[in-house]
This record gives C-alpha cells, sequence and structure tokens, in this order.
C-alpha cells in the first residue's frame, strides 16, 4: 500500500515538473515576445499607436536631405513646387465626378497614360443601369447560387464593353483621367493630381476651392539636379505620391506612412534612412485646431566619393568616342561603353559612367546606362590573366621566370587553340606584356594535373575549375564588391566542367563580370592583394546653415579579404602589368607613359542575339581595359569597357579602337584635374 502510494506520489509529482516546465517554456515566449515589442521594435509600434491616435496628426513628407559630391558640390537639391492634391471625404461618384469636371475646366492635364480600363470602369460607375444589363440571366443566376463572385460579374462588365466608350471625346478623357488619380492608391493618402501648377491655375483653384471639397493647394518639393542627367541613374529616384506598392511592406515595417514619399531606387533607396526628413508633429485640440508639438526638419545631407565635374566630363568622353565609332567606323553590334575611376586605398569611387547611343532617324539618342556597370556582366577576356597567374603560382602549375613557347595547342575533337599571334619563347612577365593565351592554357593544364598532348584527348581535374574560382573571388570576381548600391549582378558562373573549358576559364573566355567587379580586381592588384569594399558614401551631415558642418557619419575603409597568395607573386604581377603599358606592350597608347601606368587589356568573344528570336546567334568581339598609376605607388585606377566593338564577316575581323581612345582620354581628363 506504502509503496503504491510513493509510486502515485512520483507520477503526480513528475505530472508537476512537466505542467510546471511547459508553464516556464510559455511564459520565456512571452516574455521574449514582450521585450521584442516593447524594446526592439517599441518605436515602431508607437509610431503606429500616435497614427490611429485621432489626437495626433503629422505634416507632410519633408524635404529630402541634399547630396553633395566629394568636393562639396550639391549634385541633388529640392526645389519647392505647388500641387493640386485630393483627399477623401466620404464622397460619392457623382460628387467626385462633378469635381473632376470643375478641374478639368481649370488646369492643362496630360491625360496620355490614361487606359481603356480606366475608361470602362468609369462608364460602369456613369452608366449603372447599362452596365447591369451586359449580365445575363443565367449569370445572375449562378452569383446567387454562389457559383460565381462579384469580382467575376465585374470582370464580364469590362469585358462587354466595347463601342459604349466610343462616345467620349478628348475633353471627357481629360475628366476621366481626373477621377482616376482622385480614386488612386490608398484610400487615406493624398492623391497627387497635379504637380508644379501654374501661377494661373493656381489662382483659377483659389476662386472656386470651396467649391471644390477635398481640393487643396500645398507647396511640396521635387528633386532638382544642378548637373542634369550626369550620373542620374546612380543618384535615384524618388516616389511623387505616397508609398509605392511594390515597396510599401518594406517601407511600412520600418515605420513609414502610406503617404510618405521615399526613396525608390539606387542611392536615395540606399539611403532614405538619411535622406529622409523628419516630419511636424501636431496635436488636435478640442476646438480642431492644431498645436504643434515638434517641428519638422529636412532629411540629412550626403556626401558621395563621386567627383561631378569628373563625372561629367567622362561622360562627355565616352558619349563623343561613341558616336565617333558609330559615324566612322564600321560599328553595327556596339553602342555602348563603361568607365570606372576609383581610389586603390579605399575602394572610393570618383566616377562611374555607362553611355549607351543609338541611332534614330535624327541621328544619333543618348542614354544614361551606368546601372550596366553594376547590373550587365561581360566576357572580360585576358585582363583577368593577372588572377590565372596567381593561380598558377599557387598551385605548382607556373613558377616566377618559367619560360615556355607560344605555339598553337590542338586537343582532339575540338578547334586549334592559339594566341592573338605566333609570340616565340616567352616568361610569365612576358606572358602579361604581350598577353599569350597559350602560356595560360599550360598554366591550366598543369593546373588541372594533366598531359598535353598534341591532338590527344585532355582530361584535367574538375577541381581545377574551383581552384581558379577560388582565387578569382578574392580579386572580386564573381562576388558582391561591398558597394553601397541595392541591386548587384554576380555575373554568369558556366555550369559545365569539360576540360577545353578550363583552357577557355583561364583566358576570361567562360564566365563572365561586371564592370564593377573588374574594377575592384584591378584595384586589388594596385592594392597589393588587399580588397576593399568599393563605395560611394563618404559622410553624412545634419542639415545645416552653412551646410556640411555637423558630420554624422564618416566612411571607414574595409578591407573585404586580402588574396591568399604570397607577396613576391602578386609583385610578379605588377610588374608584368607595367610591362603591358611599356612602348613594346598590348597596352601602350592606353594611357600616357608620362603618369607610369601599369595595366593589362583584354579581348574577348562572345555571342549575341541580333534579331531577338531568343537564340544567340552572332559572334562578336569586346574590348576591356584596366589599369593603375603610378605603377610604384598606386592613387587612382581605370577600367574601361566596351562591348561588342568588333565581329567577323567574310573571314576578317571588322573591330573599332574606341575601347582604347576612351582609355586614353579618360586618363588624360583625370590627370588634368587631378595634377
Amino acid at each position: 500500500m506504502v509503496k503504491r502510494k510513493n509510486k502515485l506520489n512520483k507520477i503526480i509529482e513528475g505530472r508537476y515538473k512537466v505542467l510546471g516546465f511547459i508553464i516556464v517554456f510559455f511564459m520565456s515566449i512571452l516574455v521574449i515576445n514582450l521585450f521584442k515589442v516593447q524594446i526592439l521594435d517599441g518605436k515602431k509600434y508607437k509610431i503606429k499607436i500616435d497614427n490611429y491616435n485621432q489626437n495626433i496628426v503629422y505634416g507632410s513628407t519633408p524635404p529630402r536631405g541634399r547630396i553633395y559630391d566629394t568636393k562639396g558640390r550639391i549634385i541633388v537639391d529640392n526645389k519647392p513646387i505647388k500641387e493640386v492634391i485630393y483627399r477623401k471625404n466620404g464622397l460619392g461618384f457623382t460628387e467626385e465626378k462633378n469635381i473632376a469636371i470643375m478641374l478639368a475646366s481649370i488646369i492643362d492635364i496630360d491625360y496620355s497614360n490614361l487606359t481603356k480600363n480606366n475608361i470602362k470602369e468609369y462608364w460602369i460607375l456613369d452608366n449603372e443601369e447599362l452596365a447591369n444589363q451586359k449580365i445575363t440571366d443565367e449569370e445572375y443566376r449562378l452569383y446567387y447560387e454562389r457559383k460565381m463572385t462579384s469580382d467575376d460579374l465585374y470582370q464580364i462588365k469590362l469585358d462587354r464593353i466595347n463601342d459604349d466608350i466610343s462616345k467620349y471625346s478628348n475633353e471627357d478623357k481629360k475628366i476621366i483621367y481626373i477621377y482616376t488619380l482622385m480614386n488612386k492608391g490608398y484610400y487615406h493618402s493624398n492623391k497627387v493630381i497635379k504637380r508644379n501648377i501654374s501661377d494661373y491655375e493656381y489662382a483659377k483653384i483659389s476662386e472656386v476651392i470651396d467649391k471644390l471639397s477635398g481640393i487643396n493647394i500645398e507647396i511640396d518639393w521635387d528633386r532638382y539636379y544642378p548637373y542634369g542627367n550626369t550620373l542620374r541613374t546612380i543618384l535615384g529616384n524618388v516616389s511623387s505620391n505616397g508609398l509605392p506598392s511594390e515597396l510599401k511592406d518594406y517601407y511600412l515595417e520600418k515605420g513609414y506612412s502610406l503617404d510618405d514619399r521615399v526613396g525608390t531606387s539606387y542611392l536615395e533607396y540606399q539611403y532614405d534612412d538619411y535622406l529622409r526628413g523628419k516630419k511636424s508633429k501636431y496635436e488636435i485640440n478640442k476646438d480642431g485646431k492644431l498645436k504643434l508639438i515638434s517641428e519638422g526638419a529636412r532629411g540629412n545631407d550626403l556626401v558621395l566619393t563621386i567627383d561631378i565635374e569628373l563625372q561629367k566630363e567622362v561622360e562627355k568622353i565616352l558619349e563623343k568616342e561613341i558616336k565617333y565609332a558609330l559615324k566612322y567606323e564600321q560599328m553595327i553590334y556596339y553602342n555602348r561603353s563603361f568607365a570606372i575611376i576609383a581610389e586603390p586605398s579605399s575602394g572610393a569611387i570618383l566616377a562611374m559612367a555607362g553611355v549607351q547611343v543609338l541611332k534614330d532617324n535624327n541621328g544619333f539618342k543618348t542614354y544614361d546606362y551606368s546601372a550596366g556597370i553594376v547590373t550587365s556582366p561581360v566576357v572580360v577576356g585576358s585582363v583577368i590573366k593577372g588572377a590565372s597567374h596567381i593561380v598558377g603560382y599557387n598551385n605548382n602549375g607556373l613558377y616566377i621566370g618559367e619560360e615556355r613557347e607560344d605555339s598553337c595547342i590542338k586537343i582532339a575533337a575540338t578547334p586549334i587553340k592559339c594566341s592573338w599571334t605566333t609570340l616565340g619563347t616567352l616568361n610569365d612577365i612576358d606572358a602579361l606584356k604581350y598577353s599569350s593565351n597559350v602560356y595560360q592554357f599550360h598554366t591550366a593544364i598543369k593546373v588541372g594535373k594533366a598531359n598535353y598532348i598534341p591532338n590527344g584527348p585532355l582530361e584535367v581535374d574538375l577541381n581545377a575549375f574551383d581552384k581558379y574560382r577560388d582565387v578569382f573571388r578574392e580579386f572580386g570576381l564573381g562576388v558582391t564588391t561591398g558597394i553601397d548600391l541595392p541591386v548587384e549582378s554576380l555575373g554568369y558562373k558556366g555550369e559545365s566542367r569539360e576540360s577545353g573549358l578550363l583552357l577557355d576559364f583561364a583566358i576570361g573566355q567562360y564566365d563572365t563580370y561586371t564592370p564593377i567587379q573588374l574594377s575592384q580586381y584591378v584595384i586589388t592588384i594596385a592594392n597589393k592583394g588587399n580588397r576593399p569594399a568599393m563605395h560611394l558614401l563618404k559622410e553624412v551631415y545634419y542639415p545645416t546653415n552653412p551646410s556640411l558642418q555637423n558630420k554624422i557619419y564618416e566612411y571607414e575603409n574595409h578591407i573585404l579579404n586580402k588574396v591568399n597568395t604570397e607577396d613576391k607573386y602578386l609583385e610578379r604581377v605588377r610588374e608584368g602589368f607595367k610591362e603591358v603599358m611599356s612602348i613594346s606592350g598590348t597596352g601602350y597608347g592606353y594611357v600616357d607613359l608620362k603618369y607610369k601606368p601599369a595595366g593589362k587589356t583584354g579581348t574577348s568573344e562572345s555571342f549575341i542575339d541580333i534579331d531577338n528570336d531568343g537564340i544567340i546567334d552572332t559572334e562578336t568581339l569586346s574590348n576591356t581595359f584596366v589599369s593603375y598609376a603610378p605603377y610604384n605607388d598606386p592613387q587612382v585606377t581605370f577600367a574601361i569597357i566596351s562591348p561588342d566593338i568588333g565581329y567577323y564577316k567574310g573571314g576578317y575581323r571588322i573591330r573599332s579602337y574606341v575601347n582604347q581612345r576612351i582609355s586614353y582620354e579618360v586618363s588624360k581628363k583625370y590627370f588634368e584635374i587631378y595634377k
């Protein structure tokens, strides 16, 4: 009996322990969630509570911070504008239609964005009975039986509206467009009907404002660019009418309001937390008047690493040289080039320009293509042979001073592989100087632990691909560069591991890389194997007058990694790059020798789709060039890329030397500014 009682007590005690553990477990979860809500997310929820509290309101989105270049010149500012806005206040269709009619008689508005669907939706509201007649009795029966939804019926109405909307005149479409704008976006957000209205429109609306319920004229701001389209894409854009739908959840999670104007791309998006202003905060008194609780303020000011005057000159050079090539050379596939100038010690970007020029009936049309610097990978060719040398040195595929005969190699069942010409006996320095492909082929064969037999099969150790990619990544090729932009492509990584492709890999003819990755690659060589993060932000300041007086942030140089090799191997590559730029090297004429340059040229073969049928069908040539100067104490790096500057026709190679001309002019302009 006692034993049974003790056993029962142990069972009860065990259950209490389990129950206690469960209670402690759930209490821990509760405590963690309370900590998250009150401490970690307290600010966000406080903002939400304030927004839901009817006694607290906020002013409109204040002006954003200015953006300056590295020398303190304003490159993005704000300008005041007058705009017509509509705040929904419960009016029905007829009342809003009458407001749209009155506004249409006053303001001049471009309604080219009005869609056919917008017109149909307006017609349904304006012709309710006729719209209902578009639905058959059978369809109504299915609806009442819940076999069709109200959305289904609405779509049927839209589909069956055809000639009904043909009666609308241009003036009617203007009214419809204004009504559409009045009902666009989130219900509680301000609906911008027209920005930057004229003084005449302002006066006429003011005269009848009491008849336009919900309509107001407010002073807002727009971004202003003193240097026009220079660097325009990279600077980014700002929304004009509240949170864009594709970014709504992201910004709401950060505590923004639906009607906030926010950065939507590139630097404006990347640094929105700095650039956004602080809204004025008001309390609504019992008499309905507003009491200011806290004054709003303009956003913080950014200082970039960019030299806007240098940027402007580089863009001019690109445009001029591209047009020259298109006008005087037989270029049928070439239309764009890229140029990046950076400081090797820090990764700071002084200029990053991408320009595209297309022919049209009026001559040429120029486009900003600078986004392609981070989003458009290219086959880069021989410029990467410096990294390929390091792969060889590290893996017993190459030793310092090793001499080899530059003669074509032939692998069974594959085309013959040669250098651009027969180069004779070369050592590792000469191989870079004269850009020998064959020298790199033999290095790759050794790294792949294979034996070359003329016209025989070649079987390399497939791990050799990883050995190359591991080293290339340490130079910034095929990985993120750390650049402070919200988008960056990693390039294309070939999946096949056939032996012949390893030889192509070694000369830059397999994987693809972006222009910014190529810039970081040469920076790493110039910086003796240290790879700094690429960056555009230099400093952040509180908005003061005079400006740039109260610094709150300064970028600290960040080394991502050091190339895992011996210093003597990096010095050997640097010596080879110096020889490339000599009078007899392949890089002669790209940078004036008086600036003591070192660098590497590259020519690659690639294929493009010329008829947009989704099939890659035409072989082209691309040129790349990387350089730093002076070679004994690098202060600047250049990366110049020109895709599709050549092609084959009738067995002959047709090509442009535009990349060489751009490289010379860009480097010349840099040294004129930074003597």
